[in-house]
């Protein structure tokens, strides 16, 4: 039984708007973290289903680079919170501005 687009889009969009709401009301870098994977893990969704329906494998190869991309940037921004954490035992997005010097 095949699944509709529409179904694969609105998922999509689901999971786009919570990890939005995630880094507009957050402000622990690690959660501001998880929400931006969710919003690109969101938009790979959308190119896959948009891939398989056009019938192009490009968008699989693409979403294979941002998935690439996505795990060096957590991996970059963790260890810029790390970093941040051992200087000032609590990490907090507005403050971390204040940390230079």
């Amino acid at each position: 039984m095949p699944v509709d687009i529409a179904n694969y889009i609105s998922l999509s969009t689901v999971i786009f708007f919570i990890g939005v709401i995630g880094v507009v009301t957050r402000r622990n870098p690690l959660i501001v973290l998880m929400s931006i994977e969710l919003m690109f893990n969101a938009a790979n969704l959308a190119i896959v289903a948009f891939s398989k329906l056009w019938g192009n494998n490009a968008g699989h190869i693409f979403v294979f680079l941002v998935v690439t991309v996505a795990a060096a940037e957590a991996a970059i921004g963790l260890a810029i919170v790390v970093q941040v954490f051992r200087r000032a035992k609590h990490v907090d997005l507005d403050e971390v501005a204040g940390l230079r010097g």
